[in-house]
């Protein structure tokens, strides 16, 4: 499989975990509570991490790439799940209301689109600068118009 083909399976794949993962969490909050929901998740996902960290540190460590160096993190760096139990929390409580799980998807899928381009254009998280094309406005607009679709056509 070619590198390109690959990539675009990893990004469907992707898409199908996420709706899965979003869907089991809303049946959970559905009957817990959204709070509840977020945490057995991340709870979940903490043990898996944990069996596949030490599944991996019975292995040689492998050498720090050139030019990256082998200090420690900075502790901003562990926020990032602070976003993301917000992101389950508020994607339960969406699917459990008149959105669905179609309205709730594509609305994510939308800000995704449209932050990655602001991130893009403005070289956050450490990634290269590109210029926003006209392409690129005319899928955020595709996409946004399609959710609006999906939320309008549900009602």
């Amino acid at each position: 499989m070619s590198g390109r083909a690959l990539d675009w399976s990893l990004a469907i794949a992707g898409g199908v975990l996420l709706t899965l993962m979003t869907q089991a969490n809303a049946v959970l909050a559905g009957h817990t509570d959204a709070l509840y929901a977020s945490w057995a998740a991340h709870g979940l996902g903490a043990v898996v991490a944990a069996i596949l960290v030490l599944a991996v540190a019975r292995r040689a460590p492998a050498a720090a790439a050139p030019g990256e160096s082998e200090g420690r993190a900075p502790l901003w760096y562990y926020l990032g799940g602070i976003p993301g139990a917000l992101v389950v929390v508020l994607s339960a409580i969406a699917v459990n209301s008149e959105l669905a799980l179609a309205g709730t998807i594509a609305l994510m899928l939308t800000g995704q689109l449209l932050f990655g381009t602001v991130s893009d254009h403005l070289g956050l998280l450490h990634t290269p600068r590109r210029r926003v094309t006209s392409m690129d406005l005319a899928v955020a607009g595709c996409v946004l118009a399609g959710g609006v679709l999906i939320v309008l056509g549900g009602a």
